[in-house]
């Protein structure tokens, strides 16, 4: 049995969709209920503008009986287990679905005009094709509510309904191409909406004793990753590619006392939201996209610190593309683009400006700077000459001797940056971003 859920929380009122998971698999394993595998974490298509914070939504399977236990979390004190085979399956969705619907109506924050809950229950999977979808495009409500229909699943949509298109789309996601882990710890009820207490010094002995946990803390501007601003119930979140390590890294951190933690399987850090273009007018707004082009108007700096340029691809239609004041340092990077170099830019496409808010980009090739170093000497005199205007040569201000341009000396300036891949700070990643970090342990 499939159960997912999604847009419970809220941009000012709090909640947490995870949280509103972590209750519901507590309150399930406590009815005597098995957890199939981890309970999964998928973040869609970031662009989207009516989302509310991460635009993540979650998913399980839980069955009757289970098999070969895996530790996926903790509710205060007690361990709560996955199990990674069914043994006997659900017989009974109707009385899932009351039970979870119950707990998700407690959780969900609908004071926010924003917040449209969905929650699914089905027995069967639903096609993976949803998901992508609703990671790259924009998809219909009618689309789900049909796709459900033909999987006889059941269903409820409060508000305008919006969150089954999420809770379908996180039940439909497969983790065939990438996947990654978050352990995410959350916060006594007392103590949220309070000032987070999360060590900084424990999270960069963490960050650099836990080799496969990514996207902790900025070293260069000073920022601790895993710590949410919003006041919702979550303490930290530590991402890594081995689930079993988050459980190692989580005992390094030093912080507040938290009421438990539960381990997600995610798509997070997988750049599943990206797609590739080949031509400057195929990209559409609201979507992720890989686009190679060469740099046609240099980069310039607007009010606010935003930097822009702009790229053309062989058919010579352009688009901007812009480097934003949180994205720190790196706007650095695309300050020393020159026009001719040719890039590969990742990003999100605005629509308002029609632009591509950078992640990630490959400079792949850097066309050469020439600069002169020496004006050329007179054969006669022996002192330098004086240049008579821009490609006009030079002249001897002693004898009159004149001379052409190719006789200076000139030399190739070196260009920062060079060749490879840059990528945003990690204050400024997207949940789905694939850090570099990553992308080396592929190679």
């Amino acid at each position: 049995m499939w159960i997912g859920l999604d847009d419970t929380d809220s941009t000012f009122a709090g909640g947490c969709t995870t949280f509103a998971a972590y209750r519901i698999i507590s309150h399930l394993t406590g009815r005597g209920y098995y957890v199939i595998g981890y309970p999964r974490l998928v973040r869609l298509n970031p662009n989207i503008p009516w989302k509310t914070r991460g635009n993540g939504a979650l998913s399980f399977q839980i069955a009757s009986d289970g098999e070969k236990e895996i530790l996926i979390g903790l509710n205060n004190g007690e361990k709560i287990y996955g199990y990674q085979k069914i043994k006997e399956e659900c017989d009974n969705p109707k009385k899932i679905f009351d039970l979870v619907s119950k707990i998700l109506e407690k959780e969900a924050r609908f004071d926010d005009e924003n917040t449209n809950p969905g929650l699914v229950v089905t027995r069967e999977k639903i096609d993976y094709e949803l998901y992508k979808k609703a990671v790259k495009t924009i998809v219909s409500l009618d689309k789900v509510v049909s796709l459900l229909g033909k999987n006889n699943a059941l269903y409820i949509g409060y508000k305008n309904k919006r969150g089954l298109i999420g809770a379908a789309a996180s039940i439909a996601w497969s983790p065939i191409n990438d996947r990654t882990y978050e352990l995410i710890t959350y916060r006594k009820e007392k103590k949220i909406g309070s000032k987070r207490e999360v060590d900084d010094d424990s999270v960069k002995i963490m960050d650099k004793k836990i080799a496969t946990t990514f996207d902790n803390y900025d070293y260069v501007n000073k920022h601790n990753r895993i710590k949410p601003n919003s006041p919702c119930p979550v303490l930290y979140g530590i991402r890594g590619d081995v689930a079993h390590d988050l459980i190692k890294a989580m005992k390094i951190v030093k912080s507040e006392d938290f009421q438990g933690w539960m381990i997600f399987e995610s798509n997070q850090g997988t750049d599943e939201h990206l797609q590739r273009k080949e031509k400057i007018k195929d990209v559409s707004s609201f979507e992720s996209v890989i686009l190679k082009g060469t740099v046609w108007k240099e980069p310039f700096t607007i009010p606010g610190g935003h930097v822009i340029f702009k790229i053309k691809d062989g058919n010579n239609d352009t688009i901007d593309c812009a480097a934003y004041e949180p994205t720190k340092e790196f706007r650095s990077i695309i300050r020393g683009l020159c026009k001719g170099d040719v890039v590969e830019v990742y990003g999100g496409v605005r629509e308002k400006p029609f632009t591509i808010n950078l992640e990630k980009i490959k400079i792949i090739d850097v066309v050469k700077i020439v600069k002169k170093v020496e004006n050329p000497v007179c054969e006669k005199c022996g002192k330098h000459m004086k240049s008579m205007g821009k490609e006009e040569g030079f002249r001897c201000v002693k004898c009159g001797a004149k001379t052409d341009e190719s006789k200076a000396k000139y030399a190739i300036i070196s260009r920062k940056p060079s060749p490879g891949f840059y990528e945003v700070p990690v204050c400024a990643r997207r949940h789905l971003s694939k850090p570099l970090k990553r992308m080396v342990k592929e190679a």
